[in-house]
């Protein structure tokens, strides 16, 4: 247990599932480090403007990327930084599973295409917790 997760979520695509983050960061929480836990803050707005903050916001994501063992995304609501974030994961060689809700919408083909990504459709949050609990205790 306890190792270092990125957790990918839209924020500037769209806050629709903010709280669903939420819940899922504290989940993941109970036995390990989630390093971007910001992503569930249900007050995060998705509009910054300032060059330097998006800056900042990339070499933090980068730094946090490059640390971490495990990478979840949810990516139900679609969103172009969530695709980068695993377009890096994918070029660090991070372990990389992404969930998505089909009954919001298909997942884009580059990311289903893509063999590389465990990708794990589901239908309700507790189907999404237990998933995400069979990989948290997994041993590699």
């Amino acid at each position: 247990m306890n190792k270092k997760i990125y957790f990918a979520g839209s924020i500037r695509g769209g806050r629709a599932d903010a709280a669903l983050y939420q819940r899922l960061i504290s989940f993941m929480e109970e036995t390990d480090i989630v390093l971007t836990e910001h992503i569930g803050n249900l007050s995060l707005s998705p509009k910054e403007a300032s060059s330097c903050v998006n800056q900042n916001i990339y070499q933090k994501d980068m730094a946090w990327l490059n640390a971490c063992d495990l990478v979840i995304a949810e990516a139900s609501v679609p969103s172009l930084g969530v695709g980068y974030e695993l377009a890096t994961a994918e070029r660090l060689n991070k372990e990389t599973h992404v969930f998505y809700r089909p009954k919001t919408g298909p997942l884009s083909a580059m990311i289903s295409g893509d063999p590389y990504f465990h990708v794990h459709p589901y239908d309700d949050e507790k189907e999404l917790l237990a998933e995400v609990r069979t990989i948290l205790t997994e041993e590699k």
